[in-house]
């Protein structure tokens, strides 16, 4: 069957050879077939007849009905699905290879009989108008700090007429994350827009008990810098589509990034975090153009940046923890029984007492986690060893997979005193170095010997014990050979004498 491409090669070889038949032999076409195709000016598929007939019998001819009104009840049904109904059906009728046959003619059905799809329109986007925001997930990229694996977001901004864009990373959709994020991006830009959109922050309004509470903050935020509020209707992401957008693209190009590095590694977050920065400022390059014509537009930025905090007042439990945000911290147990001002933080918890700062811990990420610091309570479980065994929060007083080991060691070793052992051990790491007595337990399972309190003891203490100086005595030079070697070389220049 002669094609298209061959009549094409035919009619410019005519254009530069004289013969017919040289310019046939060359597309491979028969001779009186390159003239009809010559004389004509028309391509094999302008006058080849409509193909309107079945080469074949179709399968689904007497299925066809049910099969269409099943599409009618649910039109979202595939074809593979609608096979193995049929299979079920009928056994023995219908073949897997038939699936092909069906699908082409669930698409006809879909394209001529079935119902009306969503229909998406271009929106004009005008300079310095709106800019949109929301959180995305990063973990599936599979970037590691330190070798764990890190899972995080990124609050990602957008401006939806140049299309400039700024991130940070954080943990959680928290009030906190969006207010950090929201105002680093204003301020790396130096300006504001008119108006913000995102979607109904379902996810930021969770991580606070108080709907009231959650609304007031973020209208005080967007009041602040005076940027009007927008959010998309339920369950409609397109109408954030900009920055939805963004989220897919900026995730591939992290990802193409990370294979040109070489390594998904990081040393620390920091190093992470200018990775990023990096990438975000060279995708900003190809806009400068359009977001010279939105910065001409642009309101000026505030005296002054909000702080990213949520205050609150808990009380110190008994059991020296304060509970905030649905999650435990430990706190010194002086302040047992005591109302203490907590200030959260995107990455960090601050506890005040009595207009000063007690302590800052990491903030923990998601809901029902607990965070005890031994040192805390250290003090009061010597006095209790009892409670180890069964205290909920066990595992916290672990601080490393080293004194695990040695905790387990001492369970098999002294099963009637490891808890008092362990308990002494662990004062020992808050009286004196954590570092010291885990080189110290480090050592003890190197060498097999038994892990006691005393043996750990005996080791960091003779670890703290610092070696005398090295007496360094320095001999006084005689110059005398010098001043007899220069007198030399003058008394040589001088009689003209040379050391070649």
């Amino acid at each position: 069957m002669v094609t298209d491409g061959q009549v094409r090669r035919l009619m410019s070889l005519l254009q530069k050879e004289q013969s017919l038949q040289v310019s046939a032999e060359k597309v491979e076409m028969d001779r009186r077939t390159a003239r009809k195709y010559r004389d004509s000016g028309q391509l094999p598929s302008a006058v080849r007849p409509e193909h309107d007939w079945r080469t074949r019998v179709d399968p689904f001819a007497a299925v066809w009905p049910w099969v269409a009104e099943q599409l009618v009840l649910n039109a979202g049904l595939e074809a593979k699905t609608l096979l193995e109904a049929l299979q079920r059906e009928h056994p023995g009728r219908f073949a897997d290879g038939q699936l092909r046959t069906l699908q082409r003619q669930v698409k006809r059905w879909r394209g001529q009989e079935g119902p009306g799809k969503e229909v998406f329109f271009d929106q004009v986007h005008y300079p310095g108008r709106l800019c949109q925001s929301d959180f995305s997930h990063m973990t599936k990229l599979g970037v590691t700090i330190g070798g764990r694996t890190f899972e995080h977001l990124i609050y990602h901004f957008v401006l939806t007429y140049s299309n400039w864009e700024a991130l940070t990373i954080c943990y959680s959709e928290s009030f906190e994350s969006l207010s950090e994020g929201l105002q680093n991006a204003l301020w790396e830009l130096g300006a504001v827009p008119q108006r913000h959109r995102s979607d109904r922050l379902g996810a930021a309004v969770a991580n606070t008990s108080n709907l009231k509470e959650f609304t007031q903050r973020y209208q005080d935020l967007l009041g602040h810098y005076r940027l009007a509020a927008e959010k998309t209707n339920p369950d409609s992401g397109h109408e954030n589509g900009d920055v939805e957008q963004r989220h897919h693209r900026f995730k591939r190009a992290v990802d193409q990034a990370l294979m040109l590095r070489g390594s998904h590694d990081f040393a620390d977050v920091e190093a992470y975090r200018q990775f990023l920065k990096a990438l975000v400022e060279r995708l900003n390059l190809g806009r400068q153009g359009r977001l010279a014509e939105e910065l001409k537009v642009l309101r000026s930025l505030p005296a002054n940046r909000l702080e990213a905090v949520k205050r609150l007042v808990a009380r110190v439990d008994r059991g020296s923890l304060i509970h905030v945000d649905r999650n435990a911290y430990s706190v010194n147990s002086r302040l047992i029984g005591q109302e203490v001002e907590v200030r959260l933080y995107v990455q960090q918890v601050e506890v005040w007492y009595g207009q000063k700062k007690v302590e800052e811990l990491p903030r923990l990420r998601g809901r029902n986690q607990h965070r005890v610091n031994y040192r805390h309570v250290i003090d009061w479980l010597v006095r209790k060893p009892g409670a180890f065994a069964d205290y909920r929060y066990q595992a916290d007083l672990f601080p490393s997979s080293l004194f695990r080991v040695a905790y387990d060691r001492l369970k098999s070793q002294h099963p009637g005193g490891a808890d008092k052992q362990y308990l002494k051990i662990l004062e020992l790491a808050a009286r004196e170095s954590e570092s010291l007595v885990e080189k110290a337990i480090h050592h003890l399972c190197d060498l097999d010997q038994s892990i006691t309190f005393e043996g750990v003891e005996a080791l960091v203490l003779c670890g703290q014990r610092l070696a005398a100086p090295t007496a360094v005595c320095v001999h006084e030079v005689d110059l005398s050979a010098y001043d007899q070697l220069l007198g030399g070389e003058s008394l040589a220049m001088d009689l003209g004498v040379s050391h070649e």
